[in-house]
């Protein structure tokens, strides 16, 4: 049973599922949080018909005030990708030819992909091995490494919902005097000490693919910043380096939201803090079930348990994934599928270990967190709508592999 809260967040009651002799658990289900929201979408999208705002428009600038309003940032804005919005972020902070950015190896391609884009080189340093983000004293030790050309910025990802250590990050950046981007792609409301991501660095990129907290219904993006010079260039090269019609300073790209994304966003983005807020309490439940099943192993690293995330001091989590560590990674994941339970790896490889990077010049053994955690990682299923008894069968069936 679905109700609306007085806030207009939708939640969902608890409702066990028929009993069956296998009761399989999906990874997501779109189609849970598509059914309440179901006339208002459609109705959101007739509206676009109506107007005839299809490439930017109303729709998009309303959703853009909506999101700032919501991260408590100056500017948003709205463009194509999550991978668009990355490129866009280091160009519009004025990374490009000849510089160097440090990010981590262990993340989706893009976070490598939009640096060589910019016309900048990627530099990676190892990541921490509680959270999965880049860790601030490797890149203090990258940063003190001779180089043929300056570090200009530090791209750090906040992995899987989890903000970077930004204590760590800024005061590299004070003492070095570079930029700081925000990966926030998978982080959409999570926090640093109060400060939502998106607002955090001089710029930062979201993601609204579909499988995000706050998800498009196909490909969107979003960068945010605090600085106008920032916004002004990001909105011209947004589209093609215009800032008035056919006359083109920049040489930017066409990578703008269009109408039907930003009409679902806008009525989504209503509701994203009731899904985070489920998102939360389904962590703290999958935590409790491993804890009475005796699972959980206290440290970083496995040995015959398993792993589970941890929410370090300082940042508020908002369980993109929800990920444990086991040294049988693949073995369970072959368990899980048997039973129908989904899970999935992310990721599987290295950055620096992927063909299309060679060029990089790393090697395996370069990055050792990096590479252990690609072994061990294995993401739960994990939505606002997933069931109690769902999740009880995923950790019943991890306690039965690992018995």
């Amino acid at each position: 049973m679905r109700r609306q809260t007085r806030a207009g967040c939708y939640h969902v009651s608890v409702q066990n599922a028929p009993d069956s002799a296998v009761l399989s658990v999906p990874m997501l289900d779109l189609k849970r949080q598509y059914e309440p929201l179901q006339q208002e979408l459609l109705e959101a999208l007739k509206h676009v018909l109506e107007t005839q705002q299809f490439i930017l428009g109303e729709q998009v600038a309303a959703f853009e005030k909506a999101a700032a309003e919501h991260l408590g940032v100056k500017h948003a804005i709205g463009c194509s990708s999550g991978t668009d919005a990355l490129w866009l972020a280091l160009a519009a902070a004025g990374i490009g030819t000849g510089d160097v950015v440090i990010t981590t190896p262990f993340s989706f391609f893009a976070s490598v992909s939009a640096i060589l884009r910019a016309g900048a080189r990627p530099v990676l340093a190892d990541i921490d091995p509680v959270t999965f983000n880049l860790d601030p004293e490797k890149v203090k030790t990258a940063l003190d490494a001779p180089q043929k050309t300056a570090i200009r910025a530090i791209l750090p990802v906040h992995l899987y919902g989890q903000c970077a250590d930004w204590d760590g990050f800024s005061r590299l950046k004070t003492e070095y005097g570079i930029k700081l981007i925000e990966d926030a792609a998978q982080a959409w409301g999570a926090e640093w000490k109060g400060t939502k991501a998106g607002g955090l660095g001089d710029a930062a990129a979201f993601s609204f693919y579909p499988t995000k907290n706050l998800s498009a219904a196909g490909d969107a993006g979003m960068v945010t910043t605090n600085s106008d010079d920032v916004t002004e260039m990001a909105r011209a090269l947004r589209q093609h380096g215009m800032r008035r019609r056919y006359y083109h300073d920049e040489v930017g790209w066409n990578t703008r939201l269009d109408g039907f994304q930003g009409a679902v966003l806008k009525v989504k983005i209503k509701y994203i803090a009731g899904w985070t807020q489920s998102r939360r309490t389904i962590a703290k439940r999958y935590r409790a079930l491993f804890y009475a099943k005796g699972l959980a192993e206290s440290g970083s690293l496995p040995r015959h348990g398993v792993v589970l995330p941890q929410e370090v001091a300082g940042a508020d989590h908002v369980w993109h994934q929800f990920v444990i560590r086991t040294n049988r990674r693949d073995a369970l994941r072959e368990f899980l599928a048997a039973r129908k339970i989904g899970s999935e790896i992310y990721y599987p490889v290295p950055l620096h270990m992927q063909a299309a990077l060679k060029s990089l010049g790393y090697q395996e053994g370069d990055f050792p967190e990096a590479e252990r955690a690609a072994r061990e990682v294995l993401a739960l299923p994990i939505f606002p709508e997933l069931r109690e008894d769902e999740q009880q069968a995923v950790v019943d069936a991890v306690a039965e592999f690992l018995s």
